[in-house]
């Protein structure tokens, strides 16, 4: 049995992700995302659940700095959950003046608590389980938490289904030691984050690589370095699987163009979408031109 370490206490939206990426697994939850990763790189489990980005808030820049640093560690499933809240109090809790939650969370159900607890003051927590401790110990009057957290703690339900934006969703990431990669499905995200020079059209150049393989892109984000002022690695997502060769064609030409350039890992996309592939951008378009290019070298000109 494998060991899954997730961004915990026990609760969380992430263990719900976890469960779907590898159910039946033993999970083991730990306080922050850096954690998790870090149980991974010490051996401590085999695996990390951890959340990329949310079609709200964006990205989570803990997860990308944790990804960017340290010994790498690459992504090997992705899944999506629907994001939406309970609200839960103290049985039998009286008047409800403090509501906590993680950040994120409280900035994706503000609309609704202003329109039915006005009078309650929000308070930021480490995370959406760790609000519902508080309001277990009495620090909090109630909290924002995802809706598996009421199967952990002895809360009442004050209300589900909550959520400002209706359709609001996380990705999350497996994320595991380097090794063997998932097999190529044909509807597959790759990652990298990239550290380039500091210099005028510096990232067209890096996106160029891709579109003139055809390569779609499908997430930019930039974090600063942290060493130099005005210094920012690039997380790039783009669709097709290392094992292709157009982008492997670019990986090779990225590495040529980066300082650095860090391989985050190839797997199939949670949403399913096909690759879109136009013509002449084909795998076996790729193929047939380094035939002819090695023909060229032997001089069959035939």
């Amino acid at each position: 049995m494998s060991r899954i370490a997730y961004f915990g206490p026990r609760g969380t939206f992430t263990e719900q992700a976890a469960r779907a990426l590898a159910p039946g697994e033993e999970l083991l939850p730990v306080e922050t995302v850096r954690l998790a990763m870090t149980a991974v790189r010490k051996g401590e489990a085999d695996a990390a659940c951890v959340p990329i980005e949310n079609s709200v808030e964006g990205v989570v820049p803990a997860t990308l700095d944790g990804l960017s640093e340290s010994t790498p560690l690459v992504a090997v499933a992705e899944t999506i959950l629907p994001v939406h809240f309970s609200v839960l109090t103290r049985r039998g809790g009286g008047e409800i003046r403090t509501v906590a939650s993680h950040p994120h969370a409280l900035a994706q159900v503000r609309d609704w608590l202003e329109a039915n607890l006005p009078d309650a003051h929000p308070v930021a927590s480490s995370s959406t389980s760790a609000a519902a401790v508080g309001v277990l110990e009495g620090d909090f009057d109630a909290a924002v938490c995802a809706p598996v957290a009421v199967e952990h703690y002895d809360l009442e339900v004050l209300a589900t289904e909550v959520a400002d934006v209706s359709d609001a969703a996380t990705r999350f990431l497996l994320v595991r030691r380097p090794g063997e990669l998932p097999e190529p499905t044909g509807a597959d995200r790759t990652s990298v984050v990239a550290a380039a020079a500091n210099r005028t059209g510096t990232l067209a150049e890096l996106l160029t690589e891709l579109a003139t393989r055809g390569i779609n892109l499908t997430r930019l984000d930039a974090r600063p370095t942290r060493s130099n002022f005005g210094e920012y690695r690039f997380f790039i997502d783009f669709e097709g699987h290392v094992a292709e060769p157009r982008v492997l064609d670019a990986l090779t030409a990225l590495r040529r163009q980066c300082r650095n350039l860090r391989f985050l890992g190839s797997h199939p996309r949670a949403d399913g979408t096909q690759t879109t592939i136009e013509s002449g951008f084909g795998n076996d378009d790729f193929v047939e031109a380094a035939g002819w290019a090695a023909a060229v070298r032997r001089g069959d000109l035939a």
